[in-house]
């Protein structure tokens, strides 16, 4: 047990802390942006705001969020730790270190994670707090027609103050009712400085993933002359250019088209 606890508490055990974290939180921002692909649906929120309350609900789901949250807090208080330490003392280096020259990326991660630690406070405050213990976030109704498949939406006010969501049919109307976070998020998305703010943060998303990707496929000593070419793809034009597009388009969307 000391040797485990040695080892974590080495430069090397603390990068590979930072390298199982990263690559967790990797698959979430997957996860995240297919969900949030709904807010490019053109039906008025239903698919978007369905989708945040089976995530809200649904209680494996509610599990593995617990786990995120702690992900990140674990993710930005070792690599605050790192940073620190490396002003202290010469760096360690990866298990498999590249010769070539450091990138501006890799010089530039602990700026990079503060942005993103920075958003990520903004944005559950803005948005999942809200969404959860907060009356601000309203309801929506959307009532669709099963013979024509016809949708009609509308405000709704629970009676119960513990009223969460309900899905029941009336005669041939299929009737949902839900929290409506759909019109929190186009009402912050109209906001030039919200926009700035996500848009920024994407772009430090898009670096801080170029470098820490590979990054961590190197600290857990996961290289091959076969596979890591690979990884620096997926690592480049996935995760370092398709996932903070793909974010910061939804801001972009909604303030100049929606």
């Amino acid at each position: 047990m000391s040797e485990i606890k040695q080892t974590f508490n080495s430069s090397l055990g603390k990068k590979l802390i930072m390298a199982l974290t990263g690559l967790f939180l990797c698959t979430f921002i997957i996860v995240h942006l297919g969900g949030n692909l709904f807010l490019f649906k053109d039906d008025q929120g239903y698919g978007f705001n369905v989708y945040a309350n089976f995530l809200t609900h649904f209680p494996p789901i509610e599990v593995v969020a617990y786990l995120l949250y702690g992900a990140i807090l674990v993710h930005g208080i070792y690599a605050l730790i790192l940073t620190l330490n490396n002003k202290k003392a010469r760096p360690v280096a990866y298990a498999s270190q590249d010769k070539a020259p450091a990138s501006w990326s890799s010089k530039n991660m602990g700026l990079l994670g503060s942005i993103l630690f920075l958003f990520i406070v903004i944005h559950m405050s803005d948005f999942w707090y809200k969404y959860k213990y907060t009356d601000t976030v309203g309801f929506k109704e959307y009532r669709t027609n099963v013979l024509s498949n016809v949708t009609t939406v509308s405000d709704f006010v629970p009676t119960d103050p513990n009223f969460e969501h309900s899905a029941t049919t009336v005669n041939e109307d299929e009737i949902v009712r839900v929290k409506d976070l759909h019109t929190k998020v186009s009402t912050s998305f109209h906001n030039i400085w919200y926009v700035l703010i996500y848009v920024i943060a994407m772009g430090s998303l898009s670096f801080h993933l170029l470098h820490g990707f590979q990054s961590a496929f190197q600290t857990l000593g996961w290289t091959h002359r076969k596979y890591t070419p690979v990884v620096k793809f997926i690592g480049t034009w996935f995760f370092a250019v398709i996932i903070p597009i793909g974010f910061a388009l939804m801001p972009i969307v909604y303030y100049f088209f929606k």
